[in-house]
C-alpha cells in the first residue's frame, strides 16, 4: 500500500497538496471533495479509478489522501489523523488565516511529504516482515514434508531388506516391481510438494509487490 497523494482543503478549495507520482490528482480530488461535502460524514472512503481516496472531515477542513490499495484503510486513517493533529495545533493554519496564497501552504506541503514518506516506509517494513514470516512458514512446511518422505523411504528400505531375506529368487522380481511402484509414488509426491511450495512463494512475492506485476 502506498499513499501517492494528499491534500488539505477548506471546503472545496485546496489549501495545500502534494503528489508523489504523476497524474491528474487535483481534478479527481475536486470531485472527491464535492462528494465528501455532500455526505458530510467524518470519514469517507471513495474509489476513483485505480486509486482509493480516504478523507477526514473536521470543522469544515477536509484532510484527503489517495492510496493504491482498497484493503488497507488503517494506514491512510492514521496518516490523516496525524496530519490533522499537526494542522489544528498550529494557530497559523486555522480557517481564518490559512489560504492558498499564504506562505504557510508551502511549508505544510513539506509536512505532507514528510508524513507520506514516513507512513509509506512503515507500510513497506510491515510488508517485508510479513513476507519473511510467510517464507519461514513455507520453509517449515517444506522441512516437515521432507522429513515425512525420508521416514517413508527408510521404512521402504527396511521392508525391502526383509523381503529379500524372506522371499525366494522367483519372487524377487515381483517384489522389485512393487518396490518400484511404491518408490515412484513417493517420488511423485516430492515433485508435487516442491511445485506447490514454489507456487506458494511466487504468490506471496506477487501479493506483496516484491515481484512487480
Amino acid at each position: 500500500m502506498t499513499i501517492t497523494y494528499s491534500c488539505i482543503a477548506n471546503g472545496r478549495a485546496i489549501l495545500a497538496d502534494l503528489a508523489l507520482t504523476g497524474g491528474s490528482y487535483q481534478e479527481t480530488a475536486a470531485t472527491v471533495l464535492r462528494l465528501v461535502l455532500l455526505r458530510a460524514e467524518p470519514k469517507t472512503t471513495i474509489q476513483m479509478g485505480s486509486f482509493v481516496y480516504h478523507s477526514l472531515f473536521i470543522d469544515g477542513i477536509i484532510y484527503l489522501c489517495a492510496s493504491d490499495d482498497m484493503l488497507d484503510i488503517v494506514t491512510p486513517a492514521a496518516f490523516l489523523k496525524r496530519v490533522s493533529d499537526i494542522f489544528l495545533r498550529n494557530p497559523l493554519m486555522s480557517q481564518e488565516h490559512f489560504s492558498p496564497s499564504n506562505a504557510v501552504a508551502a511549508d505544510f506541503q513539506q509536512v505532507l511529504g514528510k508524513y507520506m514518506m514516513k507512513y509509506n516506509k512503515n507500510q513497506d517494513d510491515s510488508s517485508i516482515s510479513t513476507l519473511r514470516n510467510q517464507v519461514t512458514d513455507v520453509k517449515i512446511v517444506m522441512t516437515q514434508n521432507i522429513d515425512r518422505i525420508l521416514e517413508s523411504e527408510e521404512r521402504l528400505n527396511i521392508f525391502s531388506d526383509r523381503t529379500e531375506d524372506l522371499q525366494t529368487t522367483a519372487k524377487d522380481s515381483q517384489n522389485t516391481k512393487i518396490l518400484r511402484r511404491i518408490w515412484w509414488k513417493q517420488f511423485k509426491k516430492i515433485i508435487i510438494i516442491t511445485v506447490a511450495i514454489l507456487l506458494s512463494i511466487i504468490i506471496i512475492l506477487l501479493s506483496t509487490n516484491v515481484i512487480p506485476t
